[in-house]
């Protein structure tokens, strides 16, 4: 297969693929952000998710094969395949937010020729493809679906800061609009994909595949999330309960938590969104991703009951949150639910600083408002682990008390129990 391919969007998903198809392919790596684009050319990634040797590698490149980057559309103009990778969020009302997809359409549509293929990684409800990114392609690039250009979809498995379960390590899904695109697109990804690939028999099969992997997953942490509001009441540890529960050959056992991030946070909205423009109103969805968005708020409310408890003047005390990214040893900040703890025990007008040594500090006080602290200087009269990043078990959580009454609430059960007052 002698293809162009360019990769729009290097994000946590665009970088990684574009640097495995350069290392068999030319591969333009395209983003609108200048900044993103220079950044990477100077071998940094902000993301930590690209294997900075190999990238180095395919951008030299050879007669074959090779990696560049660019912001400029018409640099999209001599190549053959494009990925999109753009990010799909969620608006303040939870509504699917397809601005950057839609975006990414036009553009393409503006520049494609006859014999193109556009595949999305992007997670979207079922049917998007077809019904709101190809429409877009017709009206931009004056092109017949199907006949002049085609499309697949191949949805995106990365898990931010996983070093073990790789891009080429996962199993990949794909499709295309005619079983003859499936097969060229299946090709393709199997040709960098180790774990191999599972070709779907539609595009619709392949995006529902993706929304269903991550709702399943929400369902799942939310039933252990409602679990721990249970067991707070009764007074017992929840995770001695699913310590025992494990035992059984069949127990799932997952953990409670905050549910965030750019896939399980979000991708749930999708599903319902598309339920309910048929006309079904799904329940087990919705209703997981409520209880899930309350673990913030009953967090918050936990640890100002606790020092209430210990005679603490709430309009005076101070909190440290440890961790604002949406998991463990990872700099992503999108959709994290470490807000909700914040802004909630902001609401009780107390003092609050935040710690992250992944978040970029910048990025963070242009998501969030929120002014990272450089070090830890202070003591404080409340603790809470929000994230479990290994750097984190190197501090010394005594040495950060304001005195014996300092309230410390571990919500990922990472702490040593002999020190914490509460944890989910």
């Amino acid at each position: 297969m002698n293809k162009k391919i360019a990769i729009v969007g290097l994000g946590y998903v665009g970088l990684p693929l574009a640097i495995e198809f350069a290392k068999k392919f030319h591969v333009l790596g395209f983003d609108i952000d200048s900044k993103r684009v220079a950044e990477l050319n100077r071998g940094e990634d902000r993301t930590l998710e690209a294997d900075l040797v190999s990238m180095k590698e395919v951008v030299e490149g050879t007669e074959n094969n090779g990696l560049i980057f660019s912001s400029f559309t018409k640099d999209l103009k001599n190549y053959d395949i494009f990925i999109v990778t753009v990010p799909t969020p969620i608006d303040q009302f939870k509504k699917p937010d397809l601005t950057p997809l839609l975006k990414a359409s036009e553009m393409l549509g503006s520049i494609i020729k006859r014999g193109d293929i556009i595949i999305y990684e992007s997670t979207v409800y079922p049917g998007c493809t077809e019904e709101d990114c190809v429409p877009v392609l017709e009206q931009f690039s004056h092109l017949k679906f199907n006949q002049d250009f085609f499309c697949g979809y191949s949805p995106e498995r990365i898990n931010p800061g996983d070093k073990k379960n790789t891009l080429i390590n996962i199993k990949k899904v794909t499709s295309g609009s005619t079983p003859e695109i499936a097969s060229e697109i299946n090709s393709l990804y199997k040709s960098i994909i180790t774990a191999g690939t599972h070709m779907a028999p539609s595009m619709k099969v392949a995006e529902a595949s993706k929304a269903i992997e991550n709702a399943q997953r929400d369902i799942n942490i939310s039933f252990v999330n409602e679990l721990a509001l249970i067991f707070d009441r009764m007074g017992i540890d929840t995770s001695d309960v699913l310590e025992a529960a494990s035992t059984k050959w069949n127990f799932l056992n997952y953990k409670p938590g905050l549910v965030g991030g750019h896939c399980i946070g979000v991708d749930p909205y999708y599903l319902a969104h598309k339920a309910e423009s048929l006309g079904y109103h799904p329940q087990v969805i919705l209703s997981g991703r409520r209880v899930n968005d309350t673990m913030g708020v009953f967090i918050a409310n936990k640890v100002v009951k606790l020092l209430i408890s210990k005679n603490h003047l709430i309009s005076s005390s101070k909190i440290l949150i440890l961790g604002i990214t949406f998991k463990e040893d990872c700099p992503d900040i999108r959709n994290s639910k470490v807000i909700d703890i914040i802004e909630e025990l902001q609401q009780f007008n107390l003092l609050v600083d935040v710690f992250d040594p992944h978040a970029d500090h910048n990025q963070v006080y242009d998501e969030y408002g929120i002014k990272l602290l450089s070090n830890i200087d202070e003591k404080y009269d409340g603790i809470v682990l929000a994230v479990s990043h290994t750097f984190f078990k190197q501090l010394d959580i005594n040495a950060l008390c304001s005195g014996d009454s300092t309230v410390i609430f571990d919500t990922k059960s990472f702490l040593d129990r002999r020190i914490v007052n509460a944890r989910l």
